[in-house]
């Protein structure tokens, strides 16, 4: 099952995507967030989804947003491919590292990217991200899979001066506005037969920049999630991003950033495509 979250009416309203086609499911749901995942509503929304003539079949011109409401953290890993960490100059973490993600970087998939006021390298990292479905604290990694909701595609964008020049942690250069454009969808965990074997890959103003496999993630989706939850409560709708493939910008040689102009593709098996053009940061 696909979820997506779509824009009309300066309003946000849940959907579905059943055999390829787009329904509005708001008569059904309130929205994809926190509350819809703890009522366990995501079970009776598959229970539902055969009754499709209740439901508004929408045109393939919808605007999509975030595919899920804004979620109490979004945690991300970093260095978890070891062909990124050795582009980068770093050697590969002997444990995950964890940073957080401000939930108002949140956006939609093919939302414009801001390059932050002062920015000179904003760069761009396309990551599987899994959305959490029910509670998680102290997870085992054999229960950790029974944890997840689905999945979907993001982009890990960072400017890398504010990530690593401007002392602290990597917070600063994560979490700008539009910094995170999640979706299009949620793939519902079923449909997923094999995470650990998923091609994902970016473009920058066509040129491909990253093509790599989950199955190269240094640390797998249950350890993540299990390591996860020894440090920090996971709440239904949370998401972790599971780290980028080698490719970005700061890795090559010299290290390329995006400007205002470019445009960014970027796909998962699977979970779709996205396309997000950039552009400077005006004052309002």
């Amino acid at each position: 099952m696909k979820l997506f979250r779509y824009r009309k009416d300066n309003t946000t309203k849940p959907g579905i995507i059943i055999d390829e086609k787009m329904y509005d499911a708001s008569s059904i749901v309130k929205d994809y967030n926190e509350e819809f995942f703890s009522n366990n509503e995501l079970q009776k929304l598959t229970a539902l989804i055969q009754y499709t003539s209740q439901l508004k079949q929408l045109n393939d011109d919808v605007i999509f947003d975030s595919c899920v409401a804004r979620p109490s953290k979004i945690v991300c890993i970093g260095l978890n491919y070891s062909d990124h960490a050795k582009e980068v100059v770093s050697t590969p973490p002997t444990e995950p590292v964890i940073f957080l993600k401000s939930t108002t970087a949140l956006s939609g998939p093919n939302d414009d990217i801001i390059i932050p006021k002062h920015s000179k390298k904003t760069d761009w990292e396309v990551e599987l991200a899994i959305v959490i479905g029910s509670k998680a604290s102290y997870v085992s990694e054999d229960e950790a899979m029974n944890y997840i909701a689905g999945f979907c595609l993001h982009n890990d964008v960072s400017e890398r001066e504010f990530q690593m020049e401007r002392g602290g942690t990597w917070d600063k250069g994560k979490g700008c506005d539009t910094f995170a454009p999640i979706g299009p969808w949620l793939v519902t965990k079923d449909e997923i037969q094999n995470a650990d074997a998923l091609k994902l890959w970016l473009k920058v103003n066509g040129e491909m920049m990253q093509d790599g496999n989950t199955g190269n993630l240094i640390f797998k989706i249950p350890f993540l999630i299990s390591y996860v939850s020894q440090f920090m409560t996971l709440l239904p709708g949370d998401i972790i991003s599971t780290g980028t493939p080698a490719g970005v910008g700061l890795g090559k040689n010299p290290p390329i950033y995006l400007k205002a102009g470019d445009i960014i593709d970027l796909g998962i098996d699977g979970l779709g495509t996205a396309t997000q053009h950039v552009r400077a940061y005006e004052n309002n």
